[in-house]
């Protein structure tokens, strides 16, 4: 259905700190399995993918300017968020704060207010530039010939994966260097910045080569963190490599040519 329509402005792509926005609906509808789901023009709500959950917040009326103002009539909360052809799709409950049925309110064209959980955004934030910082802390540790793989960034166990092995006999070792080695990058900190570039642009800041997946002659989003080399990322970062605050390294294990380095973010 939604396949047809313009894509959604992702207004979180060139602002990674945006909470607020405003949009307008281009649909209200209910999905097969029951939920209700908004269909905007523009969101800053970030949709589940790339290893990083989804933001939650609420949705309301274009007037309402703060969380606690409720002089509108209807308040979508945003449970969940995942992207589609494009199409990002808000997934919640819709409730009319005057008794009245919200759908009579949240009809097509109607300008509407985001909000994004700004706790959830930023630990979701620091998770992932995490995963991204111990990718650059691996040359600098002797294990500069892994390459990137799978990623979970959720707060219940983050890890990132490798392709590639480590002796049995270096596991421990190489778990307490990684540890040391990204905690002194916080340390000295360094800006995060995201950007589209061409393609040719886009090998440059990521040391020369891009992943297969990414095609030639494309323009990806890369991000970087301080003067370590770029990777194709769509997720949110923090501002400062500092912001991490600081990374334990819980485990790193090495099974079927894969290598998988798990890991919790601290205050």
């Amino acid at each position: 259905m939604a396949s047809s329509q313009v894509p959604t402005k992702l207004d979180y792509y060139d602002d990674m700190q945006k909470l607020e926005t405003k949009a307008r609906v281009l649909s209200f509808i209910k999905g097969d399995d029951g939920k209700e789901t908004l269909i905007l023009d523009a969101t800053v709500f970030y949709p589940q993918g790339g290893g990083q959950p989804a933001d939650t917040g609420f949705i309301t009326a274009a007037d309402v300017d703060s969380a606690t103002t409720t002089t509108t009539t209807f308040k979508f909360t945003v449970q969940d968020v995942r992207s589609k052809d494009g199409i990002v799709y808000h997934y919640g409950v819709a409730e009319g704060c005057s008794g009245e049925d919200p759908k009579k309110e949240i009809k097509e064209g109607t300008e509407v207010f985001l909000r994004v959980d700004e706790t959830r955004r930023k630990l979701n934030s620091r998770l992932h530039s995490a995963g991204h910082l111990l990718d650059a802390c691996l040359p600098n540790v002797g294990l500069g010939h892994l390459k990137p793989g799978k990623a979970y960034h959720f707060p219940d166990g983050p890890w990132v994966e490798y392709k590639g092995t480590v002796p049995q006999n270096e596991l421990q070792t190489k778990q307490k260097e990684i540890e040391i080695e990204a905690n002194g990058l916080i340390s000295k900190g360094g800006k995060i910045i995201a950007a589209e570039m061409s393609y040719d642009e886009a090998c440059e800041w990521c040391g020369g080569s891009l992943p297969d997946y990414i095609s030639k002659g494309s323009n990806p989003r890369i991000v970087k963190l301080g003067d370590n080399p770029g990777c194709p990322c769509g997720g949110t970062h923090v501002p400062d490599i500092s912001d991490i605050e600081s990374v334990k390294v819980s485990q790193i294990r090495t099974k079927k040519g894969v290598t998988k380095v798990s890991y919790t973010v601290e205050a």
